[in-house]
């Protein structure tokens, strides 16, 4: 099974047919627009889908090929942190809150949460953070097998700050205590920060290269699991960020 992540940079209805020529079983694409307010023909294309967003024109959409079904899973919670003083008032974040997560389950067997971490309404807790406060929330729901976390994190620890509590870094952690970890740097053997092959290019610049879009596995889809990266040759003209293609072989099959 071929699954698919990719931040499209807008205007997904002009760019169907580069998603087309990745023959994915499952795509799902960051910074689109909601097919059921655009062109008949990308609701045509877009089948049974689902979208989620705060602006009509950039939101995660995923979009199931070759008869494969996606249904949404309605996950909602509060986490509470203690204030560290006596008589400090606690904190609290809820799910509706953070941006942007959409949960899904493919052919009612595989969980799957995309990202498109966004700065949201606290500064302190943008990106990466905003991921961070999810696992906070929904660990014992990410930490079963045929778990899938991906999409655009919009993070790379090269950008660590000591002082913080929720780095990129303590996030990979803490996904690796719910039994997922990267598939890119597992079969790269590369650390977290230092990879060879870039998925982001600012304003489309190959001298500005990062690495912020993953995709992380339970430990039970991990020895069949690989990963490949987008040709920026092919792709830097459509959009800044390439796309992952996960491929998944599993009882026997892919």
């Amino acid at each position: 099974m071929k699954i698919v992540t990719w931040n499209c940079n807008g205007g997904l209805r002009n760019k169907l047919h580069a998603v087309d020529s990745l023959d994915a079983d499952l795509v799902v694409v960051q910074e689109c627009e909601d097919p059921a307010q655009s062109t008949k023909a990308y609701r045509k294309w877009a089948g049974d889908y689902i979208w989620y967003g705060k602006n009509k024109n950039k939101g995660i959409g995923v979009f199931p090929r070759n008869g494969h079904c996606v249904r949404p899973v309605a996950w909602s919670g509060i986490f509470t942190l203690e204030g560290l003083g006596s008589h400090d008032r606690p904190i609290f974040w809820r799910t509706e809150d953070l941006e942007l997560f959409l949960p899904f389950t493919l052919n009612d067997r595989f969980t799957f949460l995309a990202c498109w971490t966004k700065g949201g309404d606290s500064k302190a807790f943008g990106y990466i953070g905003q991921l961070w406060k999810y696992l906070k929330i929904h660990k014992n729901d990410l930490k079963q097998p045929d778990t899938i976390v991906l999409g655009d994190f919009n993070s790379n620890s090269i950008w660590d700050k000591d002082d913080r509590w929720w780095n990129h870094s303590n996030v990979v952690e803490e996904l690796r205590d719910l039994g997922l970890q990267s598939v890119y740097h597992n079969r790269r053997n590369e650390p977290q920060g230092r990879e060879t092959e870039h998925t982001f290019y600012l304003q489309r610049n190959r001298a500005k290269a990062y690495h912020i879009d993953y995709a992380f596995v339970s430990e039970n889809l991990r020895p069949g699991s690989t990963i490949t990266i987008g040709d920026p040759d092919n792709w830097l003209s459509i959009s800044d960020h390439m796309p992952l293609e996960l491929k998944l072989s599993f009882d026997g099959s892919a």
